[in-house]
């Protein structure tokens, strides 16, 4: 079956282009997918310009779209099983893991199809003139690009979509080349849900091909991206000469806090899931662990003895708790990062290496690693590389913790442990970053907001500013009794 989706049809790709998707656990062949090129982009985009300019989507009652949401909320509980499996085959992420983004999914479709239903956004602006209405409404923004990564395909397709089908918008859906196939399974829910033709349109295929030319036609309103920092880059500079609206969530370098006051257990069991859930490829990693030095040489050790004991694994090896990474130029490139790490000074205390066990040679694994006796100034620290690698580094006092970690270009998020509250708060409030955790890491809601300072992008995606991303605010005066003014008399 063809696997690209324009203007409610399933169809292949114009120039005959095709793509193999193998499952990094081991690299045996998943399936052979389409491929879009120019031509195929251009017609998804002109789909989705028609459904917008034409269609009934944009103008349907608030309750009918948040309907609709809450239908695919639960097809996607009754298909969760298969979402999972093919989540786990396209990003060899333990099924466990996928099961859980599945329930994380289909919260978030649930979530934006009741905060649209409620239709609450509008309001009435008190002019203070009785002969005046004056009422802000929320548009939808038009066609929008949903550009998503490899490493939570659908939760981050999730996030996009609901909100922005929620507002009324049409789109053109490019998940990343490498995991596109809960992607595909998504779209045939929308049309079963009744997901007018038109409305969702879905492209898959590489940056520059299918990727590009999203950023760049006039036709489309608004480009939401997830991924790394210089693509965005990229995205920034492409949507600039037709100013289209952009959103952007570029990662993070994201600092780890643990006083010595801590709880010891918790913070270990947290510092070592922060980093090596789904083998470091994780937006919001704990990838900085900065430790006060009374507690280093005790949690460290601690914490480089359970890293070492850590099973591998592929998606549905019950006793792995860790997997592969997704593709053999992602390893290079973290072993990369390690070898100049190390050349900076680091010190290996554990991993470093590929595993030695037979059965994992065909997959693309990289051993949990800790380099301890980092710096601010090492590339090791400052760069992200987005694998199991754990830097760690030093503080005296509350002051000095917060000037390291704030001491990146990144602002995603971060988190503080100690038993003080008072400090807890300060040092919460003093982190730059989207999302700070108090004796915690990693969870979230869909009713909170999620989205990054400085150069982990801006705009946001959850909560009810996720929604709102993908609306426009227009001021509707009426004059209930007008007269003339005289002015030019």
């Amino acid at each position: 079956m063809p696997e690209l989706f324009i203007g409610g049809t399933w169809t292949a790709a114009a120039d005959g282009g095709v793509r193999e998707i193998r499952c990094p656990a081991d690299g045996s062949l998943v399936a052979t997918v389409d491929e879009a090129g120019p031509k195929d982009v251009a017609a998804a985009i002109a789909a989705a310009r028609d459904a917008f300019d034409s269609g009934p989507w944009p103008t349907s009652p608030a309750s009918e779209r948040g309907a609709l949401l809450l239908r695919v909320a639960a097809l996607l509980e009754r298909d969760k099983d298969a979402f999972a499996r093919a989540e786990s085959l396209d990003t060899g992420k333990r099924l466990v893991e996928s099961e859980y983004d599945m329930d994380d999914i289909a919260n978030c479709f649930r979530y934006f199809g009741n905060l649209t239903a409620s239709g609450g956004s509008d309001r009435i602006v008190d002019t203070g003139d009785t002969g005046v209405d004056s009422r802000v409404v929320h548009e939808p923004v038009g066609v929008c690009a949903l550009i998503t990564p490899w490493n939570y395909p659908l939760l981050q397709t999730a996030w996009k979509v609901a909100p922005a089908l929620g507002a009324g918008n049409t789109f053109v859906l490019k998940p990343s080349e490498l995991t596109p196939h809960t992607a595909v399974m998504l779209m045939k829910l929308l049309a079963e849900a009744g997901l007018p033709d038109g409305v969702a349109n879905l492209v898959l295929g590489a940056g520059p091909t299918a990727g590009a030319p999203l950023s760049e036609d006039p036709r489309v309103d608004m480009v939401s991206f997830t991924g790394g920092l210089v693509t965005g880059r990229r995205i920034m500079a492409a949507a600039a000469p037709t100013v289209k609206k952009v959103a952007l969530e570029l990662g993070g370098k994201n600092p780890n806090i643990v006083f010595a006051d801590a709880d010891f257990e918790a913070a270990v069991d947290y510092a070592l899931m922060a980093i090596f859930l789904h083998s470091g490829q994780v937006c919001s990693a704990g990838a900085r662990l900065l430790v006060q030095d009374e507690l280093h040489g005790a949690f460290t050790g601690e914490l480089v003895k359970r890293a070492r004991e850590i099973p591998i694994g592929g998606p549905f090896d019950e006793n792995a708790r860790t997997g592969p990474l997704i593709s053999a130029a992602h390893r290079d490139k973290v072993e990369a990062y390690v070898a100049a790490g190390l050349a900076e000074g680091a010190v290996l205390r554990c991993g470093g290496a590929r595993p030695d066990d037979p059965a994992l040679r065909d997959g693309f694994y990289y051993l949990p690693t800790v380099l301890d006796d980092c710096t601010p100034d090492m590339s090791v620290v400052r760069d992200e590389s987005f694998g199991p690698v754990l830097t760690v580094e030093r503080f005296r006092d509350e002051a000095e913790a917060v000037a390291l970690a704030n001491d990146t270009v990144y602002g995603l998020t971060g988190a503080v442990w100690t038993q003080d509250v008072a400090r807890g708060q300060r040092v919460a409030s003093r982190v730059r970053a989207g999302t700070v955790w108090i004796n915690d890491f990693h969870p979230y809601v869909p009713q909170a907001e999620w989205g990054g300072m400085k150069q982990s992008g801006f705009g946001r995606e959850l909560g009810p500013a996720g929604l709102a991303e993908y609306q426009e605010a227009k001021h509707i005066w009426r004059n209930l009794a007008p007269t003339p003014q005289r002015w030019f008399a």
